[in-house]
């Protein structure tokens, strides 16, 4: 038994290194396990870090595509835009060039009217300087002729003048006998003159006071002027254009008569003493009626002597 006790304890001794060395050898196997995993650790620290940089660095990257995508949409729409007003500039010189291309298609065609009409031109001037020649060429020939008419128009002028000086010779000498055969038969009459060539009435002599009415005075003095000048006329020749001119005048007193004015007054009474000498034999054609009215005064005074000196009738024998 002691044999066995101490048989079995030393088999027990014995076995406690092997127990020892495999613990010390299971204990490097941790060891080992343990440093391997802290390495894998390490590793997958440092490659999951590196990863984590490589994705930050790839997040920045996309941020920055992301804005570079941003501006280059925001560029991508104004070029669209600059794109459309391009177009549409395009379309307006499209427009424009096409109204510039018929604008263009109208004047040629104007030019080529306007070369065709001025080729008319030219020949209507190439017509028109012959005919000129023509003309210019029958005026040198017919000058002589022209210059001849000239002279012998002047010269008719001057027989003219010489006529009319007759003429009017005659009628001064005609008005001279009718005067003086009416001096003769009037000159002790009151209220008749003669004023240079004109024989002069008073109103009063032939008309009431504001009238056109003749007087039977006056009446008769006219037939006596209308006698001497029917025997004067006779003796006048027909180609000399005389004429008996009525003249009516007025004071500057207004009146208040069926006249409205003096103007009335004055060409109604020169009117009746013509509408008298036509019923005496007068030919009207050698007979004018005019109205002054107040406006051709022999005195401008304003006394009653002065009135009646300006109401007057007068006749003057002149041409026409």
């Amino acid at each position: 038994m002691a044999r066995r006790s101490r048989r079995s304890i030393r088999s027990e001794l014995n076995a406690w290194p092997g127990y020892v060395d495999a613990l010390s050898t299971l204990l490097m196997v941790i060891i080992f396990v343990l440093l391997v995993f802290v390495l894998g650790q390490a590793f997958l620290s440092v490659t999951l870090n590196k990863r984590q940089q490589a994705l930050d660095q790839l997040e920045r990257e996309v941020a920055k595509l992301g804005q570079m995508l941003s501006l280059e949409k925001s560029h991508t729409t104004a070029l669209q835009g600059e794109v459309a007003s391009l177009h549409k500039a395009h379309d307006a010189d499209v427009a424009t060039a096409t109204s510039l291309t018929a604008q263009l298609n109208q004047q040629t065609s104007e030019r080529d009217s306007a070369q065709a009409h001025a080729t008319a031109l030219d020949d209507q001037v190439a017509q028109l300087r012959a005919q000129l020649a023509a003309i210019s060429a029958a005026l040198e020939v017919t000058e002589n002729e022209v210059h001849d008419r000239d002279q012998k128009i002047s010269n008719l002028g001057m027989q003219l003048n010489v006529a009319l000086a007759k003429k009017v010779e005659q009628l001064q000498q005609y008005r001279s006998e009718f005067f003086g055969r009416l001096r003769s038969v009037m000159q002790d009459r009151k209220g008749i003159q003669i004023v240079g060539d004109r024989f002069v009435f008073q109103s009063e002599v032939l008309f009431p006071v504001g009238s056109a009415e003749l007087s039977p005075e006056g009446e008769a003095e006219i037939k006596v002027l209308a006698k001497t000048l029917r025997q004067v006329a006779a003796q006048i020749p027909p180609d000399v254009p005389w004429i008996l001119r009525v003249d009516g005048h007025a004071d500057r007193q207004p009146i208040h008569t069926a006249f409205p004015s003096n103007w009335e007054l004055s060409s109604a009474r020169a009117i009746t003493v013509v509408k008298l000498l036509i019923a005496e034999g007068i030919d009207p054609h050698h007979l004018a009626a005019t109205g002054f009215s107040d406006y051709q005064p022999l005195d401008h005074g304003t006394t009653a002597e002065a009135f009646a000196h300006n109401r007057r009738i007068e006749f003057r024998l002149t041409d026409r």
